[in-house]
Protein backbone atom coordinates (compact mmCIF):
# COMPACT_ATOMS: atom_id res chain seq x y z
CA UNK A 1 0.00 0.00 0.00
CA UNK A 2 2.89 2.37 0.74
CA UNK A 3 4.31 1.80 -2.70
CA UNK A 4 0.87 2.35 -4.26
CA UNK A 5 0.71 5.70 -2.47
CA UNK A 6 4.17 6.66 -3.67
CA UNK A 7 3.29 5.58 -7.23
CA UNK A 8 0.21 7.84 -7.19
CA UNK A 9 2.23 10.72 -5.71
CA UNK A 10 4.97 10.45 -8.32
CA UNK A 11 2.47 10.00 -11.18
CA UNK A 12 0.46 13.11 -10.25
CA UNK A 13 3.64 15.10 -9.63
CA UNK A 14 4.94 14.15 -13.09
CA UNK A 15 1.55 14.91 -14.67
CA UNK A 16 1.47 18.35 -13.09
CA UNK A 17 4.99 19.09 -14.29
CA UNK A 18 4.02 17.98 -17.80
CA UNK A 19 0.89 20.16 -17.78
CA UNK A 20 2.95 23.14 -16.63
CA UNK A 21 5.57 22.58 -19.32
CA UNK A 22 2.96 22.19 -22.06
CA UNK A 23 0.82 25.05 -20.63
CA UNK A 24 -2.35 22.97 -20.89
CA UNK A 25 -4.01 24.53 -17.83
CA UNK A 26 -4.66 28.15 -16.86
CA UNK A 27 -1.90 30.01 -15.03
CA UNK A 28 -3.88 29.99 -11.76
CA UNK A 29 -4.75 26.27 -11.91
CA UNK A 30 -2.51 25.39 -8.95
CA UNK A 31 -4.13 28.07 -6.79
CA UNK A 32 -7.63 26.84 -7.68
CA UNK A 33 -6.72 23.23 -6.85
CA UNK A 34 -5.22 24.30 -3.53
CA UNK A 35 -8.41 26.12 -2.59
CA UNK A 36 -10.53 23.07 -3.43
CA UNK A 37 -8.34 21.02 -1.11
CA UNK A 38 -8.47 23.63 1.64
CA UNK A 39 -12.24 24.20 1.58
CA UNK A 40 -13.48 20.72 0.65
CA UNK A 41 -11.06 17.78 0.88
CA UNK A 42 -9.18 18.61 4.07
CA UNK A 43 -12.33 19.31 6.17
CA UNK A 44 -13.82 16.05 4.84
CA UNK A 45 -10.77 14.11 6.05
CA UNK A 46 -11.03 15.72 9.48
CA UNK A 47 -14.71 14.82 9.79
CA UNK A 48 -13.90 11.20 8.97
CA UNK A 49 -10.89 10.45 11.15
CA UNK A 50 -11.09 12.66 14.25
CA UNK A 51 -14.31 11.16 15.71
CA UNK A 52 -12.74 7.66 15.53
CA UNK A 53 -9.87 8.46 17.88
CA UNK A 54 -9.79 7.29 21.50
CA UNK A 55 -6.98 8.87 23.51
CA UNK A 56 -5.57 7.48 26.78
CA UNK A 57 -2.71 8.48 29.07
CA UNK A 58 -0.18 6.13 27.46
CA UNK A 59 -0.38 8.15 24.23
CA UNK A 60 0.61 11.51 25.74
CA UNK A 61 4.20 11.09 24.57
CA UNK A 62 3.10 10.41 20.99
CA UNK A 63 0.86 13.50 21.06
CA UNK A 64 3.62 15.66 22.58
CA UNK A 65 6.37 14.68 20.14
CA UNK A 66 5.29 16.77 17.11
CA UNK A 67 4.72 19.78 19.38
CA UNK A 68 8.20 19.48 20.90
CA UNK A 69 9.72 19.03 17.44
CA UNK A 70 7.95 22.19 16.28
CA UNK A 71 9.71 24.10 19.07
CA UNK A 72 13.04 22.64 17.93
CA UNK A 73 12.18 23.55 14.33
CA UNK A 74 11.46 27.16 15.25
CA UNK A 75 14.80 27.47 17.04
CA UNK A 76 16.86 25.75 14.33
CA UNK A 77 15.22 27.50 11.36
CA UNK A 78 15.63 30.87 13.09
CA UNK A 79 19.35 30.22 13.65
CA UNK A 80 19.83 29.02 10.06
CA UNK A 81 17.88 31.99 8.71
CA UNK A 82 20.05 34.48 10.56
CA UNK A 83 23.26 32.71 9.62
CA UNK A 84 22.42 32.23 5.92
CA UNK A 85 20.31 35.40 5.61
CA UNK A 86 17.06 33.89 4.33
CA UNK A 87 14.43 36.22 2.95
CA UNK A 88 11.28 36.69 5.02
CA UNK A 89 9.19 34.47 2.73
CA UNK A 90 11.94 31.81 2.60
CA UNK A 91 12.03 31.70 6.41
CA UNK A 92 8.25 31.18 6.56
CA UNK A 93 8.27 28.50 3.84
CA UNK A 94 11.08 26.51 5.48
CA UNK A 95 9.46 26.86 8.90
CA UNK A 96 6.15 25.47 7.63
CA UNK A 97 7.69 22.71 5.53
CA UNK A 98 9.96 21.46 8.32
CA UNK A 99 7.53 21.77 11.23
CA UNK A 100 4.66 20.03 9.39
CA UNK A 101 5.36 16.53 8.09
CA UNK A 102 3.23 14.29 5.91
CA UNK A 103 2.14 12.08 8.78
CA UNK A 104 -1.14 10.98 7.22
CA UNK A 105 -1.28 10.50 3.45
CA UNK A 106 2.27 9.17 3.27
CA UNK A 107 2.64 8.40 6.97
CA UNK A 108 -0.24 5.95 7.32
CA UNK A 109 0.62 3.67 4.37
CA UNK A 110 4.35 3.82 5.13
CA UNK A 111 3.88 2.91 8.79
CA UNK A 112 1.59 0.05 7.77
CA UNK A 113 4.04 -1.21 5.14
CA UNK A 114 7.29 -0.79 7.11
CA UNK A 115 6.10 -1.57 10.66
CA UNK A 116 2.82 -3.46 10.31
CA UNK A 117 -0.89 -2.90 10.91
CA UNK A 118 -0.45 -2.96 14.70
CA UNK A 119 1.63 0.27 14.61
CA UNK A 120 -0.95 2.26 12.64
CA UNK A 121 -3.00 3.55 15.64
CA UNK A 122 0.09 5.37 16.93
CA UNK A 123 0.49 7.04 13.55
CA UNK A 124 -3.14 8.20 13.64
CA UNK A 125 -2.70 9.73 17.12
CA UNK A 126 0.56 11.44 16.07
CA UNK A 127 -1.12 12.91 13.03
CA UNK A 128 -4.55 13.94 14.27
CA UNK A 129 -3.63 15.30 17.71
CA UNK A 130 -0.17 16.48 16.71
CA UNK A 131 0.46 17.40 13.11
CA UNK A 132 -3.11 18.28 12.19
CA UNK A 133 -3.73 20.49 15.20
CA UNK A 134 -0.36 22.15 14.55
CA UNK A 135 -1.46 22.84 10.96
CA UNK A 136 -4.69 24.38 12.22
CA UNK A 137 -2.95 26.57 14.83
CA UNK A 138 0.80 27.07 14.36
CA UNK A 139 0.54 26.70 10.59
CA UNK A 140 -2.29 29.19 10.29
CA UNK A 141 -0.39 31.63 12.52
CA UNK A 142 2.70 31.45 10.27
CA UNK A 143 0.55 31.97 7.17
CA UNK A 144 -1.21 34.93 8.76
CA UNK A 145 2.02 36.43 10.12
CA UNK A 146 4.11 36.17 6.95
CA UNK A 147 1.55 35.83 4.16
CA UNK A 148 0.96 39.55 3.51
CA UNK A 149 2.97 42.56 2.45
CA UNK A 150 2.90 43.90 6.01
CA UNK A 151 2.71 42.02 9.32
CA UNK A 152 -0.95 41.77 10.40
CA UNK A 153 -2.23 42.83 13.79
CA UNK A 154 -3.10 40.29 16.47
CA UNK A 155 -6.79 40.80 15.69
CA UNK A 156 -6.21 40.10 12.00
CA UNK A 157 -4.24 36.95 12.83
CA UNK A 158 -7.04 35.67 15.08
CA UNK A 159 -9.62 36.40 12.38
CA UNK A 160 -7.62 34.46 9.79
CA UNK A 161 -7.29 31.53 12.18
CA UNK A 162 -11.04 31.65 12.88
CA UNK A 163 -11.77 31.55 9.13
CA UNK A 164 -9.58 28.48 8.50
CA UNK A 165 -12.03 25.78 7.27
CA UNK A 166 -10.28 22.70 8.75
CA UNK A 167 -10.33 24.32 12.18
CA UNK A 168 -14.13 24.55 12.02
CA UNK A 169 -14.23 20.95 10.84
CA UNK A 170 -12.06 19.92 13.80
CA UNK A 171 -14.36 21.70 16.26
CA UNK A 172 -17.45 20.17 14.64
CA UNK A 173 -15.96 16.66 14.61
CA UNK A 174 -15.03 16.86 18.30
CA UNK A 175 -18.36 18.32 19.42
CA UNK A 176 -21.03 16.86 17.14
CA UNK A 177 -19.79 14.36 14.54
CA UNK A 178 -20.58 10.73 15.51
CA UNK A 179 -17.90 8.06 15.25
CA UNK A 180 -20.10 6.16 12.79
CA UNK A 181 -22.24 8.58 10.76
CA UNK A 182 -24.88 7.33 8.30
CA UNK A 183 -23.26 5.31 5.54
CA UNK A 184 -24.14 7.74 2.75
CA UNK A 185 -22.46 10.59 4.66
CA UNK A 186 -19.39 8.48 5.45
CA UNK A 187 -19.05 7.38 1.81
CA UNK A 188 -19.36 10.95 0.50
CA UNK A 189 -16.79 12.28 2.98
CA UNK A 190 -14.40 9.42 2.16
CA UNK A 191 -14.56 10.16 -1.57
CA UNK A 192 -13.83 13.85 -0.94
CA UNK A 193 -10.95 13.02 1.40
CA UNK A 194 -9.48 10.52 -1.07
CA UNK A 195 -9.35 13.26 -3.72
CA UNK A 196 -6.91 15.29 -1.60
CA UNK A 197 -3.72 13.43 -2.44
CA UNK A 198 -3.99 13.50 -6.27
CA UNK A 199 -5.29 17.09 -6.34
CA UNK A 200 -2.54 18.46 -4.11
CA UNK A 201 0.23 16.58 -5.91
CA UNK A 202 -1.10 17.84 -9.23
CA UNK A 203 -0.98 21.39 -7.83
CA UNK A 204 2.56 20.85 -6.54
CA UNK A 205 3.58 19.48 -9.93
CA UNK A 206 2.21 22.60 -11.61
CA UNK A 207 4.35 24.75 -9.30
CA UNK A 208 7.54 22.74 -8.80
CA UNK A 209 10.79 23.73 -10.41
CA UNK A 210 13.68 21.30 -10.12
CA UNK A 211 16.06 24.11 -11.00
CA UNK A 212 15.84 26.72 -8.30
CA UNK A 213 17.57 30.10 -8.33
CA UNK A 214 20.98 29.89 -6.65
CA UNK A 215 19.83 31.96 -3.66
CA UNK A 216 17.10 29.38 -2.84
CA UNK A 217 19.42 26.35 -2.81
CA UNK A 218 20.58 27.03 0.75
CA UNK A 219 17.09 27.16 2.29
CA UNK A 220 16.20 24.04 0.29
CA UNK A 221 19.21 22.14 1.67
CA UNK A 222 18.49 23.33 5.21
CA UNK A 223 14.83 22.32 4.96
CA UNK A 224 15.59 18.85 3.62
CA UNK A 225 18.29 18.19 6.22
CA UNK A 226 16.08 19.28 9.10
CA UNK A 227 12.94 17.49 7.87
CA UNK A 228 14.44 14.11 6.92
CA UNK A 229 17.45 13.78 9.25
CA UNK A 230 17.45 16.18 12.21
CA UNK A 231 13.80 15.88 13.30
CA UNK A 232 13.81 12.05 13.58
CA UNK A 233 17.27 12.22 15.17
CA UNK A 234 15.74 14.41 17.90
CA UNK A 235 12.60 12.27 18.13
CA UNK A 236 14.52 9.05 18.85
CA UNK A 237 16.15 10.03 22.18
CA UNK A 238 13.06 12.05 23.07
CA UNK A 239 10.88 8.97 22.63
CA UNK A 240 13.24 6.82 24.68
CA UNK A 241 13.23 9.41 27.48
CA UNK A 242 9.42 9.28 27.51
CA UNK A 243 9.56 5.51 27.99
CA UNK A 244 8.42 4.41 24.55
CA UNK A 245 9.30 0.94 23.34
CA UNK A 246 8.30 -1.45 20.58
CA UNK A 247 5.71 -0.38 18.02
CA UNK A 248 5.03 2.93 19.76
CA UNK A 249 8.70 3.93 19.61
CA UNK A 250 9.10 2.87 15.99
CA UNK A 251 5.89 4.57 14.81
CA UNK A 252 6.68 7.78 16.70
CA UNK A 253 10.15 8.15 15.17
CA UNK A 254 9.05 7.04 11.71
CA UNK A 255 6.23 9.61 11.67
CA UNK A 256 8.78 12.26 12.69
CA UNK A 257 10.88 11.26 9.67
CA UNK A 258 8.11 11.74 7.08
CA UNK A 259 8.62 14.20 4.20
CA UNK A 260 7.08 17.66 4.13
CA UNK A 261 3.30 17.85 4.48
CA UNK A 262 1.86 18.42 1.02
CA UNK A 263 -0.93 20.61 2.39
CA UNK A 264 1.53 22.84 4.27
CA UNK A 265 3.48 23.47 1.07
CA UNK A 266 0.26 24.04 -0.87
CA UNK A 267 -0.83 26.64 1.68
CA UNK A 268 2.58 28.32 1.51
CA UNK A 269 2.26 28.43 -2.28
CA UNK A 270 -1.27 29.83 -2.13
CA UNK A 271 -0.02 32.60 0.23
CA UNK A 272 2.93 33.37 -2.07
CA UNK A 273 5.53 32.32 0.51
CA UNK A 274 8.51 31.36 -1.67
CA UNK A 275 6.28 29.12 -3.84
CA UNK A 276 9.13 27.57 -5.87
CA UNK A 277 10.99 26.72 -2.68
CA UNK A 278 7.90 25.24 -0.98
CA UNK A 279 7.10 23.08 -4.02
CA UNK A 280 10.72 21.93 -4.25
CA UNK A 281 10.78 21.00 -0.56
CA UNK A 282 7.75 18.75 -1.10
CA UNK A 283 9.06 17.17 -4.29
CA UNK A 284 12.61 16.54 -3.15
CA UNK A 285 11.64 15.43 0.36
CA UNK A 286 9.22 12.84 -1.03
CA UNK A 287 11.83 11.46 -3.42
CA UNK A 288 14.58 11.36 -0.79
CA UNK A 289 12.28 9.80 1.79
CA UNK A 290 12.19 6.65 -0.35
CA UNK A 291 15.73 6.17 0.96
CA UNK A 292 15.61 7.81 4.40
CA UNK A 293 12.46 6.14 5.75
CA UNK A 294 13.76 2.54 5.42
CA UNK A 295 17.05 3.75 6.89
CA UNK A 296 15.27 5.14 9.97
CA UNK A 297 13.31 1.89 10.37
CA UNK A 298 16.65 0.04 10.55
CA UNK A 299 18.10 2.56 13.05
CA UNK A 300 15.08 2.55 15.36
CA UNK A 301 14.91 -1.24 15.18
CA UNK A 302 18.18 -1.33 17.14
CA UNK A 303 16.43 0.39 20.07
CA UNK A 304 12.87 -0.99 19.95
Amino acid sequence: MAFDAFALILAMLALGMAFARLKLLPANAAEVLNRVVLYVCLPAAVLIYVPRLHVDVSLIGVIATPWLLTGATLALVTLASRWLKFRRDEFAAVLLCVALCNSSFIGYPMVRALLGEQALPYAVVYDQFGTFVLLSTFGVYVLARYGGDAPPSTRQILLRIAKFPPLWALAFSLAVMPERPPQWIADALQKLADAMLPLVMLAVGLSIQLRLPRDELKPLAVGLLLRLVVMPAIALPLSLLMGMRGDMLQANVLESAMPTMITAAALAISHNLAPRLAAALVGYSILLSLLTLPAWVWVVGRFA
